[in-house]
Order: structure tokens, then C-alpha cells, then sequence
């Protein structure tokens, strides 16, 4: 009878485990049958949904005038050289952050709110942060190739005819040397030339050439320096501004005024 009963049992125990195995093999997910699920929990689609595939569109220029290999990282988008030029494009229009690393470490983190159909462009120093160049309307909606790299390659407006381009403010050749006569004529005396310069610098732009021509024109180098520091703020081409220190009698003098450059 025992024997009977276990036999039984395993006959019994084996037609479960074969009816476990037919119900899993008509599963193909092993875990559930698709067939089967409750479709009851879903949220109705509304046929009047559009997806909005216009998020806007803008464009950022980085330029970071320091020798350096840089990473810029905007958005979703990350730009590495040591060019100093980092052109980003394809973004969508509102606030975004903005990274930049020097050799992978970061120095800078903060947030841009770009405008649609919009550039910016900027500048970025590791000891003064970024500065907004410029914010123009893009030409047709997008890149505008013909002139993207118009105030890129020339920043501060610098284009040509003694360094004027296009700024204003920026004396051009004539008036430069009416001024230089003016001054000369009124101010004999470094301390007085520093005013009457300091004076005009108030409502003008120089030129890095022009700047070194007033400070080569002072006779002592400790005014030279002073002068030179003065207008660095003036300057539509600071890229250029090596050239000033030319001006100076002392190699002493112009490491300093290199020395205050680098940490402007």
C-alpha cells in the first residue's frame, strides 16, 4: 500500500511539473504573457496631441585669449583644443550651463540664457570670467556662413584702417595725430600728458598701436607703466597689447605691465 500511495504521488507530482512547463513555453517572455496584460491602467491617447519639434535655435562663441588647452562644455555639447576658439551651434533657445575646464579640471561653471535665432559671443578669462563681446540676430534663421567669422577673428571691432573697424569711439589716423599734436601743445610734463590722455580716454577708444605711441612719447618708465595700465581697459585689441611693452627702456618694466595683463 505504501508503495502504491508513493507511486501515486509521483505520477501525480510529475503531470504538475509537465503543465507548468506547457504554460511557460506558450510565454515567451518567461516572466509573463503578453497576452495577458491589463491594458485597463493605460491613459487614453489624445489624437489632437502634436509633438512641438521647434525648440528655437541659437548659436555661442567662446574665444579664451590665454595659451592653454581648454575644454568648454555648453548643454549637452563639449568642445576641446588649444585654439582658444570654441564655436557651439544647434542649441535650443533659453538658459543653459555653460563649464569650462583647464587640462580637465574645472575653473569656471555658470548658467547663459541664449535667444532664439541669436549668437553670443564671448570672451572668457580665468581670472575674470566671461564678457559679452556682442548679441546679434543670425541672418535667415541659421548659420550664416557668409559672415560668421566677423567679429570672431576681429573681437574688439578691429578690422583694418589703423585698427578703427567698425567701433566709433576709436580715433581713425587723422584724428590721432590732431590729438597727439593737442596734447604736446597743452602738456609738457608726463603727469600732465597722463591727464590729458586720461582725460580723452574717457569718451574714445586706442588702438594698441596708438597706445604705444603715447606711452613711448613719456619720458620716464615708471609713467610708462602707469600709463599703459591705465589704457589696457581702453584697448579695442588686447590681443595685440604685447606690442606696448616695446615702449619700455627697462626689461623690468615690461614684465610687469605683462604681469598685470595676465591677471586682468
Amino acid at each position: 500500500m505504501k508503495n502504491e500511495v508513493s507511486k501515486n504521488e509521483i505520477k501525480s507530482s510529475n503531470t504538475k511539473r509537465q503543465d507548468s512547463r506547457d504554460n511557460n513555453s506558450s510565454n515567451s517572455t518567461g516572466f509573463r504573457n503578453p497576452n495577458n496584460q491589463n491594458n485597463s491602467n493605460r491613459k487614453p491617447i489624445n489624437p489632437n496631441y502634436q509633438w512641438n519639434q521647434n525648440y528655437g535655435y541659437a548659436e555661442v562663441f567662446v574665444r579664451i585669449p590665454e595659451q592653454g588647452y581648454f575644454s568648454v562644455e555648453l548643454a549637452d555639447q563639449m568642445i576641446s583644443n588649444n585654439s582658444g576658439k570654441y564655436r557651439f551651434f544647434d542649441l535650443q533657445s533659453g538658459r543653459m550651463p555653460i563649464s569650462i575646464y583647464d587640462n580637465g579640471y574645472l575653473i569656471y561653471r555658470t548658467t547663459l540664457n541664449v535667444r532664439n535665432n541669436s549668437r553670443l559671443v564671448l570672451d572668457f578669462f580665468t581670472n575674470k570670467g566671461l564678457y559679452l563681446l556682442d548679441s546679434y540676430p543670425l541672418q535667415n534663421g541659421y548659420y550664416g556662413f557668409e559672415n560668421w567669422n566677423d567679429l570672431w577673428n576681429n573681437p574688439y571691432g578691429n578690422s583694418g584702417n589703423n585698427g578703427n573697424g567698425n567701433n566709433p569711439n576709436v580715433m581713425d589716423g587723422q584724428t590721432f595725430q590732431q590729438f597727439i599734436s593737442a596734447m604736446k601743445k597743452d602738456a609738457w610734463f608726463d603727469d600732465k600728458k597722463i591727464a590729458f590722455i586720461n582725460q580723452q580716454g574717457r569718451h574714445a577708444m586706442f588702438t594698441s598701436e596708438q597706445i604705444s605711441i603715447l606711452v613711448k612719447d613719456l619720458s620716464f618708465d615708471k609713467n610708462r607703466v602707469i600709463l599703459a595700465k591705465s589704457l589696457f581697459s581702453k584697448c579695442v585689441d588686447k590681443q595685440k597689447y604685447f606690442i606696448v611693452g616695446d615702449a619700455f627702456d627697462f626689461e623690468s618694466n615690461r614684465r610687469d605691465l605683462m604681469d598685470f595683463i595676465s591677471k586682468y
